[in-house]
């Protein structure tokens, strides 16, 4: 598989999103797969995404996985991981570098508005809301997110979802 761009792997998302509620099922990434010459089952699938749906940044890592496993390998033993907090925390790494745009292992007010901005993510009308969502989950009051305060954020927001 060629390397897509960030900005490509949203625009795929966007189309294979439908219904526009920000979830790409299994059917889609089916889809999807069949299309680029993937061969899976819904069985594995399911199992390799570990939902019945993707958000716009599980999608992403969910194209990385895909093209560092070869290109079709739809089994998470490859990767010799032996428990699912294993995979969430591997995935939350993923994330916090996705954020962390120089590599300082803290995430900014800044760095967040232009990694959100380069997900195609931001409005302008929030600029301070970045520095209010960093305030939010920084128990230490230094004004970042180190890893532990962003995997508290979202592990928080994944929990308070429905």
């Amino acid at each position: 598989m060629s390397p897509l761009s960030k900005i490509q792997l949203h625009q795929i998302f966007n189309k294979l999103d439908k219904n526009g509620d920000g979830l790409v099922c299994t059917d889609e990434l089916m889809w999807l797969l069949e299309r680029i010459g993937v061969r899976t089952n819904r069985v594995e699938l399911e199992r390799f995404v570990g939902d019945e749906a993707l958000n716009a940044v599980d999608f992403l890592f969910f194209y990385e996985a895909l093209t560092i496993g070869g290109g079709g390998s739809l089994v998470r033993e490859k990767y010799d991981l032996e428990t699912r907090d294993e995979v969430l925390e591997m995935d939350l790494r993923r994330a916090f570098r996705v954020f962390d745009l120089n590599g300082d292992g803290y995430i900014s007010g800044d760095e967040l508005r232009v990694a959100l901005s380069g997900l195609g993510l931001w409005d302008e009308d929030c600029g301070a809301d970045c520095e209010a969502m960093i305030a939010a989950y920084d128990s230490n009051s230094d004004g970042f997110l180190d890893f532990h305060e962003f995997k508290d954020m979202m592990l928080f927001d994944s929990l308070a979802s429905p």
